[in-house]
């Protein structure tokens, strides 16, 4: 699995061993980082919903950006093989369902599931709260998961990417996320100087 996820180690001729322990540090830096930003505070968070701190927006949106660049221009240098990077099937039904729970929890708690762990690491209450939270669910959702097999297979629209739903070639959908992403920004910073009520 983390040969197509990342199939770029391959060209490393690394081990299933050097590519998990490779996951560790790199687990670290992100966590480093997260916190860096200010993200491991369900205040900061919650900012994102009241439209007065978008820094959540900015750091996910420079990271998807920065990795769809990387991961096009790997692929133009010939040391990507994109056809290898793992794309998650389209279930419609059940990830719209997934994705508003996710959101209320996220509105609710002020933490995702990356932030929560980077708040409980800090040694935030909050954290642990969401930590816990996140655990219960996926015990829940994971025993439940024979019962509910079917709504979880339901609506399978296969793999789906933006170039395929677009019917545009992949440099063409990249440059437009980036346009999309300096307006974005613009915006965003335009939503954060206006005074506040």
């Amino acid at each position: 699995m983390i040969s197509m996820t990342a199939p770029l180690a391959d060209a490393w001729s690394l081990g299933d061993n050097a590519r998990l322990a490779l996951a560790i540090p790199l687990g670290f830096a992100f966590g480093f980082a997260l916190e860096r930003a200010g993200l491991g505070s369900a205040r900061k968070l919650v900012g994102q919903f009241l439209l007065t701190d978008l820094t959540v927006f900015k750091v996910m949106f420079s990271a998807i950006v920065t990795a769809m660049l990387g991961v096009f221009w790997l692929a133009r240098l010939g040391l990507l093989e994109l056809p290898l990077v793992y794309v998650p099937e389209t279930f419609l039904l059940p990830q719209l369902v997934g994705g508003l729970i996710f959101g209320v929890g996220f509105a609710v708690g002020g933490l995702c599931p990356g932030t929560a762990c980077v708040a409980l690491a800090s040694g935030r209450g909050d954290g642990l709260a969401a930590c816990s939270g996140i655990f219960c669910g996926v015990l829940v959702a994971g025993l439940g998961l024979g019962s509910a097999s079917r709504f979880y297979e339901s609506t399978a629209r296969g793999t789906l990417t933006l170039p395929v739903l677009m019917e545009l070639p992949y440099g063409t959908v990249v440059f437009l996320v980036v346009l999309l992403a300096f307006a974005g920004f613009a915006a965003a910073e335009r939503i954060e100087r206006r005074p506040q009520a």
